[in-house]
């Protein structure tokens, strides 16, 4: 299989880091497949590459917004699969479960105080790149 997104999330840690991207930093496949071992659902190819890449850097995985561990995903009731949440735990961020098999798919953001969930308008990628720019702008311009 070819890796669509690996070394761009693989990036993000001389990014925005100022550090060498090191094996510790993500994931190996045999810790994510015991992870997801438990779960009924196949998640994404971005998101498991998202995992292999970062899974194991706090730095990134909690700037700002929690990324959930993957033996933490889960599907709510409406059928969404749920893998990020803000800090305040105001807003809950997920895939809709029709769209595991997408390599890509669209992003959902749940008001968790009202149950509702919206379209991002992009995808995974898309939205992960734009968030750790959003997190770890600092105003210099």
């Amino acid at each position: 299989m070819t890796d669509m997104f690996l070394e761009k999330f693989r990036a993000l840690v001389p990014k925005y880091l100022e550090d060498e991207w090191q094996e510790e930093d993500g994931l190996t496949p045999a810790e994510l497949d015991d992870a997801l071992a438990d779960h009924s659902f196949t998640i994404p190819l971005v998101l498991r590459e998202f995992y292999l890449a970062i899974g194991g850097c706090e730095d990134l995985m909690e700037a700002y917004h929690y990324f959930w561990d993957p033996e933490e995903l889960e599907v709510d009731d409406e059928g969404f699969l749920m893998f990020l949440e803000d800090e305040d735990e105001q807003f809950t961020w997920g895939f809709r479960t029709a769209d595991l098999s997408i390599p890509d798919p669209i992003v959902w953001r749940r008001n968790n105080a009202r149950g509702q969930w919206k379209s991002e308008e992009g995808t995974f990628s898309e939205f992960v790149f734009d968030m750790f720019e959003w997190a770890f702008n600092d105003d210099e311009d």
